[in-house]
This record gives C-alpha cells, structure tokens and sequence, in this order.
C-alpha cells in the first residue's frame, strides 16, 4: 500500500442551485451562516462560499444543460453537519421562522434534526447521545 504525505484539511461540497441568492439567504438568515467569497459575474450572484464554524458550502448557479434537474442532483445527497446538540439547533431554527420537526435520535445512538434548503437537498444537524453499540 502507498503512503500518503499530503494531509487534507478540508472538504466543501459545491451545491448546484436554481438561485443562488435565495439559496444564499436561506443558509445565512436561517441557518446562520456566512458569506466568506463570491463571485458576482455582471453583478449577479453566481457563486458563494458560506461558512459557520468549522463548517463550509458552496452554492453555485445551477446550468441545467450541464447540471441536470434539480430532483438529479439531488437524488443519493444528504448533508451531516456535527453539532453541539441537535435540540438546541431546533430551538435556533425554529426561532427563525422555520416550521421543523423536533431530533429524534436513531437506533445508532444520533439525535438527528431533518431539514430541507430551497432546492430540496437534505440536511442534518445531529449530535451523537449515545455510545455505538460494542465501542
């Protein structure tokens, strides 16, 4: 086996996206998170880079030429975010506006907070509560 000496330090999905300013709304006002880039060709928002913590995304001005519809893109894509608890991100949600189910925590121990952005990809804010079986 190769060894790798390269270390990576992070990984940002790039999300294809029908509008980019409303989908860059939703992630800021919503769910708290902040522009750090974007480009702006002609002065119309066609890409971004948000960021809340340690976390990052990328929205991107969808081509359905080359990107697909929306229901392909984000057919088999759900996005995991680790939190702190996934109960107080509810109450922080829900205080914004959001109409959301409460965590509900799965067999595998993570208390689990289920949502939807504009374009229909899935998020989860899900903090662990319990030890893996057998760890």
């Amino acid at each position: 086996m190769q060894q790798t000496s390269t270390a990576i330090h992070e990984l940002v999905p790039l999300l294809f996206v029908e509008d980019v300013v409303h989908s860059a709304a939703f992630y800021c006002d919503q769910l708290g998170f902040e522009v750090k880039l974007k480009w702006e060709p002609e002065g119309t928002l066609a890409w971004c880079r948000l960021e809340r913590g340690n976390t990052a995304i990328m929205l991107q001005l969808a081509c359905p030429d080359e990107d697909g519809t929306v229901e392909e893109r984000r057919k088999g894509v759900g996005f995991f975010f680790l939190c702190d608890d996934a109960h107080a991100m509810y109450e922080e949600l829900s205080s914004k506006g959001l109409s959301l189910d409460p965590p509900k925590v799965a067999f595998y121990g993570m208390n689990q907070l289920f949502l939807k952005d504009p374009d229909g990809y899935e998020l989860c804010f899900q903090n662990q509560v319990e030890p893996p079986a057998g760890a």
